[in-house]
């Protein structure tokens, strides 16, 4: 168990040690984010800026102009959501080398409640079409998916979560991106999941095992690009597709792929995230709560399957 933003700060550092040209602007929240522990290393790259999120944006826009890698890390609820203004004039619309952290992203932030859950942050992100977006599914993947942002020119959008969640990968794992991962094969429905619910995904395959359903479980962690050849050969290989995250259920991962089936390849399917806004409890509960269980995947996999013959 790890949570997906302690990969920031380490990874950071390990990267402008082998000579990447990065700095690191903050909003006061560098402990929670992890992303202090490159300022402790590299104080004169570490620019903490206070309680101003619009100000880190343009800080990091006008580093990312001046030639630099600039990675900037907040709760996801300010950044983009406080700042979409700044990001979509500063960094989306002038294609800037900007990398946003947005930490605690989705109802698993728990017990802060509704006001600290971003759940919207990934529809406004992927609203501006210079943005790629990743959302690891661990710590092993969020450090690759960080590596992989300070590698690639362009702007970039990391949601990173609070908990300590399941490890599902170890280190032969490669992230690429603009490519799913194949978490198990299946041939009668497949799960096309993002952070918390790829492990998730992966429990609701072994119920529906039970029930003789070989169920497919996809990894989506590259949201933009995605990997339209995954999710098409899917629809034709298995026929039915259940999305699964821990967001809004329209305008993140459950949108982009009924939208490119709509054109390219109509399948039954079924959409499963948050439909309110969030409430304060553990994360655990907060997922039985809002139904984001292996026994709900599990049961609108059942419900595409029978859709199939219609």
């Amino acid at each position: 168990m790890a949570a997906t933003r302690e990969a920031l700060g380490p990874t950071l550092v390990r990267l402008a040690q082998e000579g990447l040209d990065i700095v690191v602007v903050d909003a006061d929240l560098g402990v929670s984010t992890t992303a202090a522990t490159f300022g402790k290393a590299f104080p004169d790259r570490f620019i903490t800026l206070g309680v101003a999120e619009q100000n880190m944006i343009g800080v990091a826009a006008g580093l990312a102009a001046c030639g630099k890698i600039a990675f900037a890390s907040t709760f996801a609820v300010f950044a983009p959501g406080r700042c979409f203004d700044q990001l979509r004039l500063l960094v989306a619309q002038t294609d800037l080398n900007v990398k946003l952290v947005g930490s605690h992203g989705g109802v698993i932030t728990g017990e802060d409640g509704a006001s600290a859950q971003a759940l919207d942050d990934l529809a406004l992100v992927l609203s501006m079409p210079t943005f790629r977006v990743i959302v690891p599914a661990d710590v092993v993947e969020a450090e690759q998916a960080v590596e992989a942002a300070a590698r690639h020119y362009g702007p970039f959008y990391i949601r990173v979560v609070r908990p300590k969640i399941p490890v599902i990968y170890d280190d032969s794992y490669r992230f690429q991106l603009g490519k799913a991962h194949l978490l198990r094969p299946g041939t009668d429905a497949t799960i096309m999941a993002i952070g918390i619910m790829a492990s998730v995904a992966l429990e609701a395959a072994k119920l529906l095992e039970a029930e003789n359903i070989d169920c497919r479980v996809l990894n989506m962690a590259s949201l933009r690009p995605l990997d339209e050849e995954a999710v098409l050969a899917a629809a034709a290989e298995t026929g039915a597709i259940v999305s699964a995250e821990d967001h809004f259920v329209h305008g993140g991962l459950g949108s982009l792929i009924a939208g490119l089936l709509a054109q390219r390849r109509p399948t039954p399917m079924a959409m499963v995230g948050l439909e309110q806004y969030g409430t304060s409890g553990r994360w655990e509960q907060l997922l039985r709560h809002f139904r984001l269980t292996p026994e709900r995947l599990a049961e609108e996999v059942r419900q595409v399957i029978a859709r199939k013959t219609i």
